[in-house]
């Protein structure tokens, strides 16, 4: 066994790239970098030592692998942040919270904010300060635009149920 992977090292290291992604995607749901830079790193080491770029050596193989994890870490780390964190819908994406509809058990005014009970928890529901009205009336079905700690922000939803 020793002596097939010394000779077949550029295998070697494809199998280690593609079963760190493997892991990376299927078992830790794409959560973790570090994984999946290692994964990239063993492909390239990969290539390079099947190319013979590298010596077929361990240790050429070794520092091939932690120079192209690194590497890459470097180089892919701002844009997979930057995908991770694109909002795709245009809508505000900071809280679940947000686009939760309901209807309003009481007046709410700028003065005077109602209250929600969701979750086992007593939201207090203010009006958005976007909105230029100062009350919306009991039974009006609204939508949380915006939250804070205990405090819901609302306005008219846009649909009727």
């Amino acid at each position: 066994m020793i002596d097939y992977l010394n000779t077949h090292q550029g295998a070697f290291w494809f199998t280690v790239g593609f079963a760190l992604l493997t892991l990376e995607i299927l078992v830790l749901g794409m959560a973790t970098g570090v994984v999946l830079f290692a994964g990239i790193g063993g492909l390239i080491t990969g290539a390079l030592v099947s190319l013979e770029i590298v010596p077929s050596t361990w240790l050429a193989g070794i520092a091939c692998f932690g120079i192209s994890s690194a590497i890459s870490a470097v180089l892919l780390w701002k844009p997979l942040l930057r995908f991770q964190n694109e909002d795709r819908t245009g809508r505000d994406t900071s809280s679940d919270l947000i686009g939760y509809s309901f209807r309003l058990s009481d007046t709410v005014s700028r003065t005077k904010p109602g209250y929600r009970r969701y979750s086992g928890v007593d939201w207090r529901v203010e009006i958005d300060s976007a909105l230029a009205t100062d009350e919306i009336s009991a039974g009006t079905k609204v939508t949380v635009t915006s939250v804070d700690a205990g405090i819901f922000r609302i306005k008219p939803a846009s649909d009727t149920v």
